[in-house]
């Protein structure tokens, strides 16, 4: 069981390990330094890949599902760790648990830092830090599988995994599934950093946003995220692939390729775009009411922030803790939302929402009339019990998530509120929290190591939807 799960994982490091001669090519650029972090950070990890892929490599006929859980929890795990290592090398930060802290973050798009100077940094750390938001996007995973056709993996399984989406096998084979998102995902950062370059931003900064806004990573280059810029037509470019980035993937291919978009997919769709224009509708009015603001500039502000917030993206363009009193719940509760399953974003996702929803209705609706049956269903699309029942039970484990790692953090010493704000940031891999220590502007150096590797496992839980990790540590899992 364990040849091919080693191989394949062998091979993201490889493939990892090759991506860092991006920035060391660029460190190479800006100070001649041939012997760069990146360098030897990417002779390391390529070398201990390829040594684990060629010692284990096997032609696989068959993956099965307890293979794609272990393919996808060590392959970000060891993912995480490694792309720890120029962080560490180039002393960017003081600590390895910080520079995996750091890492992690990237890889699973969620954006905390625990840089307290991100401007003082070599390009060649921005730029990995946007590409490790870039690659958590699209999954590792799914880009080095859809490089091994040669080994024949359909791949399924580890396709599942990665987007929860069961209702994605529109295409007969993995590996042409993986090539069209690759594709579409590629083309969606060539655009943004072409429009944001038009906007104003430099070639750099631009790519680096148009990386961390088609990932919902949250990234920046600057101290004060997006709020540097001070720019109403970056925040819109911004606020397009946001919302872009938090739509399924698999629904651009289906445009492209001409297939008609199924209900349970376009539902999602409307639902959450529904759903971003009336809170922004919402905070609108309510800052030109109470704070006597231009309905514009309201707009500007709640539409960014908001959608910001909800894609789980983390960007900042201004203070919304100032808009009223009730901010601070509603930016609290809002991470909770996220975007469309298949999608870039992370937290419960629109799709579960809806389930759960659907699932009261029928509740209610049989408490008053018992003889009356009353489906689950997404849009017009009818849910199965099992679906319902992992639903409830996904959205059970994401709150006792959170809760356990606010009840940590608050026994580290920690206020409560940044102990709730810290595990809901990391848990919905939203990134800044609701209070200015860990806010857009802040950063989460000030926490222990300890606590940093709490939020760490919480960030990755999150990213793989708690379930895909926790279960490999059942007994049942190993049972033959």
């Amino acid at each position: 069981m364990w040849q091919p799960v080693i191989m394949i994982d062998g091979y993201i490091l490889a493939v990892l390990g090759m991506s860092m001669l991006l920035p060391a090519g660029l460190e190479y650029y800006d100070s001649e330094n041939l012997y760069s972090s990146f360098l030897i950070s990417a002779m390391i990890t390529f070398f201990i890949g390829l040594s684990l892929f060629v010692s284990n490599r096997v032609r696989i006929s068959h993956m099965s599902l307890r293979q794609g859980f272990l393919v996808t929890g060590i392959g970000w795990i060891s993912v995480g760790l490694f792309a720890a290592l120029p962080f560490f090398l180039e002393g960017t930060v003081s600590t390895w648990t910080s520079a995996v802290f750091e890492s992690v973050s990237g890889i699973t798009g969620t954006g905390s830092t625990v840089l307290t100077d991100v401007e003082a940094q070599p390009r060649s750390i921005l730029l990995w830090r946007s590409m490790l938001n870039g690659l958590g996007g699209i999954g590792i995973i799914i880009f080095a599988v859809a490089m091994l056709p040669f080994l024949g993996i359909g791949g399924m399984q580890i396709f599942q995994r990665e987007n929860a989406d069961a209702s994605d096998k529109f295409m007969p084979k993995f590996v042409d599934i993986a090539k069209w998102l690759i594709a579409c995902y590629i083309g969606l950062i060539a655009l943004c950093t072409f429009m944001l370059y038009w906007c104003g931003m430099s070639r750099f900064d631009a790519l680096n946003h148009a990386l961390s806004a088609v990932a919902t990573g949250g990234f920046s280059t600057k101290n004060n995220s997006v709020a540097f810029f001070d720019s109403a037509s970056i925040e819109a470019v911004l606020s397009l692939f946001m919302v872009l980035g938090a739509l399924p993937m698999t629904f651009y291919v289906m445009l492209l390729r001409s297939k008609e978009v199924d209900g349970f997919r376009l539902g999602q769709v409307k639902q959450f775009l529904k759903t971003v224009l009336l809170l922004t509708l919402f905070a609108s009015l309510w800052m030109v009411w109470q704070n006597g603001v231009s309905f514009l500039t309201a707009l500007r502000q709640s539409s960014f922030n908001i959608i910001s917030v909800i894609t789980t993206t983390g960007y900042g363009s201004t203070e919304f803790l100032n808009w009223g009193v009730w901010t601070g719940m509603f930016f609290t509760l809002l991470p909770l939302h996220g975007g469309c399953i298949g999608s870039t974003t992370g937290s419960i996702k629109v799709m579960r929402w809806q389930v759960l929803t659907s699932y009261l209705h029928k509740l209610f609706v049989s408490s008053i009339d018992q003889n009356r049956v009353v489906p689950v269903k997404v849009g017009d699309v009818p849910v199965d019990d099992n679906v319902v029942t992992s639903v409830l039970v996904y959205i059970l484990l994401f709150l006792i998530t959170t809760a356990v790692s606010a009840i940590l953090l608050n026994f580290m010493g920690y206020d409560f509120v940044i102990s709730l704000s810290a595990s809901v940031a990391s848990i919905t891999n939203t990134g800044p929290g609701i209070v200015k220590e860990i806010g857009a502007m802040g950063n989460y150096a000030f926490f222990s190591d300890t606590a940093k590797w709490v939020l760490i496992a919480v960030m990755m839980l999150g990213r793989l939807e708690i379930i895909t990790l926790l279960v490999v540590f059942t007994k049942t899992f190993w049972k033959h």
